[in-house]
């Protein structure tokens, strides 16, 4: 029998060897196209975060913290004054003045009101030497250098203090102003914070106050605390209906009252005719009561007018004028 010859081995077909290549080239093809894709996706995040801005949220405004009148002062310079546009009248009793004695000059207080704004012009009032008196606004950025600069300098100081004016709102007569509005608690607690804002004050005159000082029972409740302190006031008289005579009078509290207002027109002729008025009702009554205001040209015809003044009157503070009413 004859032997049987081996069956060759199959040799790989080109056909198979065609497909392994196929099936090889298209596993690199994907992995080639993942990795293009994650490059792709990268290159995009960084290009949006380099130029595309993100949308910012709102900003929420949070409410400022509140802070007391007293801790803040305040930098505008209040109106000085509301001059009545008639004088107030004299009362319908003058009392009877004894005559002045002839062998003495006749006393004149003149009060500086509204300081407490500008250290220069209270510097320059200093220095004339003349027994002016500083009256100082409570609560003014500069309150308290000016009146230690005052009493190095011997000069009386008093609290200028703000009163509610019949113009009121429409005129604010500033921090610390004392309302009619207010309830008893409130007014003497307010004054009594001004009281204690402005050091060394020997009396108290107002700063406006043609409303309130027209009101009995209020100006009760002021004297009453005044009376309490030894202090004395001065009417800068913004009203003919002023009560402040007669409850100073019930209080026995030192007082006097506004004769001449010096500056409410901004002309040197017309403050040269104010202070040779003062000067006359001086002579007439034996003293007089003129007020000014931190003005540059008040201090400059002061100034100039200075020899004559102390010729014709004693110049004295405001606490050498006041004295129990009746």
């Amino acid at each position: 029998m004859a032997k049987r010859k081996p069956t060759p081995k199959k040799k790989k077909t080109r056909k198979t060897s065609r497909k392994n290549k196929l099936f090889k080239s298209s596993v690199v093809k994907a992995f080639a196209g993942l990795a293009i894709l994650v490059l792709v996706v990268a290159v995009a995040g960084l290009l949006a975060h380099f130029f595309i801005s993100p949308e910012k949220p709102p900003k929420t405004r949070l409410p400022s913290k509140t802070i007391p009148q007293t801790k803040q002062p305040t930098t505008k310079i209040p109106t000085f004054e509301i001059y009545p546009s008639k004088d107030a009248p004299p009362e319908k009793k003058p009392p009877r003045i004894p005559p002045p004695d002839k062998t003495q000059l006749p006393k004149v207080a003149i009060i500086i009101d509204d300081l407490g704004y500008d250290k220069k012009i209270a510097k320059k009032l200093s220095r004339l030497n003349s027994g002016i008196t500083f009256s100082i606004l409570p609560h003014s950025p500069h309150q308290k250098s000016i009146a230690r600069l005052a009493h190095e300098n011997g000069i009386d100081i008093m609290l200028h203090l703000p009163m509610e004016p019949i113009e009121y709102p429409a005129v604010n007569p500033g921090p610390g102003t004392l309302l009619t509005a207010m309830t008893p608690d409130e007014l003497i607690r307010k004054l009594e914070k001004n009281l204690a804002a402005v050091p060394y004050i020997k009396g108290v005159n107002n700063h406006m106050g043609s409303r309130m000082t027209a009101e009995s029972g209020q100006m009760y409740q002021i004297f009453s605390i005044l009376k309490k302190r030894n202090l004395f006031f001065i009417d800068s008289r913004t009203t003919s209906k002023t009560l402040c005579k007669p409850s100073a009078r019930l209080f026995q509290i030192p007082f006097a009252q506004r004769d001449v207002f010096l500056d409410h027109s901004q002309d040197p002729d017309f403050i040269r005719r104010q202070i040779k008025e003062l000067i006359r009702i001086a002579q007439r009554n034996g003293q007089a009561v003129g007020i000014g205001h931190p003005h540059s040209i008040t201090y400059e015809v002061l100034r100039e007018m200075m020899p004559e003044l102390q010729k014709k009157v004693k110049l004295v503070p405001a606490s050498k004028i006041v004295h129990p009413v009746g």
